[in-house]
């Protein structure tokens, strides 16, 4: 009897406790709570409200961006998927997300990329997912093959040491050549040559808001070069003479860096330490570029295409697991002014 007392206490105050989480969670709420409350007084982007135009007025549709206008509105950019056949579902179900929110007002075309022909099924469900025109390009194999410079006893042997480590795909020789094609490769495609902006859209991804102005031409009138929705820290394992081969690069063309860039971030030792040591000083940040709005004549400079074809001369897209996300954001952040990369 000596041991109630104690334990009523207990339970009384786990019932407090209790009834505290409940209130916290159902309180009525007085305004904007939970995980977007940090976002109450996020500072609007003037550059969303036209000069003359009352503010909250966003850039809206006109029939200049219907499917056949010849007088567009629209700027020379595309909708741009790398697809297998087995995957049209999936990108179906990524269309009619995009058409739904954003591309029904605009009608940019489409881009679709495969390393064999589409099929005839792929071509009806996907242009029956919208109004606009589709584009159905064959990757040249010259574009995709393992380049000759490749060591097929080196990448085996390595490729297995990754694998045993759990890198992800490791093995999977066609992983390695999406990495190394859209890390510097996609852009240089003939159905590309004239087309400057793109934004890739991945099979089985969704986009949930509604986007009332022409995200092309924002980028565009703007200045802005690249354009992302999250950044992630790679697995160092995948890259770990990356950064290395970064620095080789730069002391031959320290010119390249730009005087605005954004090398802090890609190097900055606070992020997480470990991923400095195992990544040999890269902080592992990246944009996720399955998302990305980009220019492609940034691609096309001088010191993005010296970069990666170093890097292609490495080989590390197929004896490590470069990926396109950090090739593309190192190149960005270290060569393009980082006012012109947009959240």
């Amino acid at each position: 009897m000596a041991m109630a007392r104690p334990v009523r206490v207990l339970l009384f105050a786990a019932a407090v406790l209790w009834c505290f989480f409940l209130y916290q969670i159902f309180r009525p709420s007085s305004g904007l709570r939970g995980p977007g409350e940090r976002f109450v007084n996020f500072e609007r982007d003037p550059n969303l409200d036209p000069t003359g135009e009352p503010a909250g007025t966003l850039f809206r549709t006109s029939e200049k961006y219907a499917p056949d206008a010849e007088d567009t509105d629209r700027i020379n950019a595309t909708l741009l998927a790398l697809v297998r056949n087995g995957e049209v579902d999936d990108m179906v179900s990524s269309m009619l997300d995009l058409e739904r929110t954003w591309n029904h007002k605009f009608n940019y075309p489409w881009t679709f990329f495969n390393d064999v022909p589409f099929t005839e099924e792929f071509k009806e469900k996907t242009q029956a997912a919208t109004k606009a025109k589709c584009n159905y390009e064959i990757i040249p194999p010259e574009h995709w093959a393992t380049p000759d410079w490749i060591d097929q006893q080196l990448y085996d042997e390595s490729t297995t040491i990754l694998e045993k480590g759990g890198v992800q795909y490791a093995k999977m020789i066609s992983y390695h050549q999406m990495c190394r094609w859209n890390s510097g490769v996609f852009y240089k495609h003939p159905a590309l040559k004239n087309v400057r902006w793109y934004w890739r859209v991945e099979p089985k991804v969704h986009f949930f808001c509604d986007v009332d102005y022409d995200i092309f031409r924002y980028m565009q009138d703007n200045n802005k070069t690249y354009g992302f929705t999250i950044t992630l820290y790679d697995e160092p394992k995948t890259l770990p003479t990356l950064w290395p081969e970064t620095i080789k690069f730069l002391a031959d063309h320290p010119n390249y860096i730009h005087e605005n860039s954004a090398v802090k971030w890609l190097t900055d030792e606070q992020r997480r330490p470990e991923h400095n040591r195992g990544a040999q000083g890269y902080s592992t940040c990246h944009f996720w570029s399955n998302f990305e709005v980009a220019d492609m004549d940034f691609w096309r400079s001088k010191p993005y295409e010296d970069y990666f074809n170093h890097l292609d001369r490495a080989g590390g897209f197929f004896y490590e697991r470069w990926g396109d996300a950090p090739v593309h954001s190192i190149g960005v952040g270290l060569f393009e002014d980082k006012n012109k990369i947009h959240w």
